[in-house]
C-alpha cells in the first residue's frame, strides 16, 4: 500500500518511520512518500499562503501550490483524504475500510487551513481524529497512517489484530506476562492452565467485562451470542 503525504513539514514523519512501521516500510509491505508543498510555490521566498478574502484571522495555503503538488503524483487510482476537524471521525470500521485501499493521498492542513477550491477540486474523503482542533494535520495523518497500516496485508500477523480492542466490538481482555507474581499479585489461574477452550472463554468474559466498565455503549453494536447475554446480565446483577 502506498501513502503520498502533501505537507508543509515533512520533517514531523521521522518518528513514525520507527517500529512497525520502520519494519513494514524496510519489508515493502507499505511505502511512504513525503511531499513538500512549499516545493511548489512560485514565490522566491517560498511563500505558500495568504489572507483570506473577506478579511478574518491567520492564513490560507494557496490553492495553486496544493494543486501542483498533488499533480505531481500518480494520482490515477488514488483515494485523496484531507485531515480536518470538520471531517468524519475516524474508526476501526473506517481503519478497516480504508486499509483495503492500494493507495491513499493524505493532505495535511496548516494556519488557517486550505483554500476552499482546491478541496472541492481534489479531496475524496475528510477524517478528523476528534472533536478538537490542532495547529494542522500532520499529526492526524500518522494516526490515520498507523492504524490503518497495521490492517495491511503481511504488516501484522492475524493473530496480532484480530482481538485488538474494536476489531470485533469489544474491548480487548487484560493481558499478562511473566513474572508470575508481581507486587504479590498472581497471574489468573486459567492462563497458566494450558486450557485453550478454557482460556478463550475467559477471554471472552474479560473483553465482555472490560467494555462493560469502560465503554457500555459499544456493547449495543457488538455481535453477541446468549451465553455473552448471560454474562453481562451477571455482571449487572452483581453490581
Amino acid at each position: 500500500m502506498k501513502f503520498d503525504i502533501l505537507t508543509l513539514f515533512p520533517e514531523m514523519f521521522e518518528p513514525i518511520k520507527q517500529s512497525i512501521i520502520g519494519r513494514a516500510t524496510k519489508n515493502k509491505k507499505i511505502e511512504i512518500n513525503l511531499v513538500n508543498i512549499r516545493d511548489f510555490s512560485k514565490d522566491k521566498h517560498k511563500h505558500v499562503d495568504d489572507t483570506p478574502y473577506g478579511g478574518g484571522a491567520g492564513m490560507l495555503i494557496k490553492p495553486d501550490v496544493v494543486y501542483d503538488a498533488y499533480k505531481s503524483l500518480d494520482i490515477k487510482s488514488a483515494k485523496v483524504i484531507y485531515l480536518s476537524p470538520q471531517g468524519k471521525k475516524l474508526n476501526q470500521n473506517i481503519v478497516e475500510r480504508l486499509s483495503k485501499e492500494n493507495h491513499l493521498i493524505l493532505l495535511c492542513g496548516h494556519y488557517e487551513g486550505i483554500d476552499q477550491r482546491v478541496l472541492d477540486e481534489i479531496v475524496d474523503e475528510e477524517i478528523s481524529i476528534g472533536d478538537y482542533v490542532l495547529t494542522g494535520g500532520e499529526l492526524p495523518a500518522m494516526v490515520l497512517l498507523e492504524s490503518v497500516s497495521r490492517y495491511v496485508d503481511g504488516v501484522l500477523s492475524g493473530d496480532s489484530i484480530k482481538d485488538e480492542s474494536f476489531s470485533n466490538g469489544l474491548l480487548e481482555y487484560p493481558q499478562y506476562t511473566k513474572p508470575e507474581i508481581f507486587n504479590d499479585k498472581k497471574v489468573p489461574e486459567v492462563l497458566l492452565s494450558g486450557h485453550h477452550a478454557n482460556i478463550d472463554k475467559w477471554r471472552r468474559n474479560q473483553a465482555l467485562k472490560v467494555t462493560l466498565e469502560k465503554r457500555p455503549e459499544l456493547l449495543e453494536k457488538a455481535n453477541l451470542t446468549e451465553e455473552d447475554k448471560k454474562f453481562l446480565e451477571s455482571l449487572k446483577y452483581k453490581s
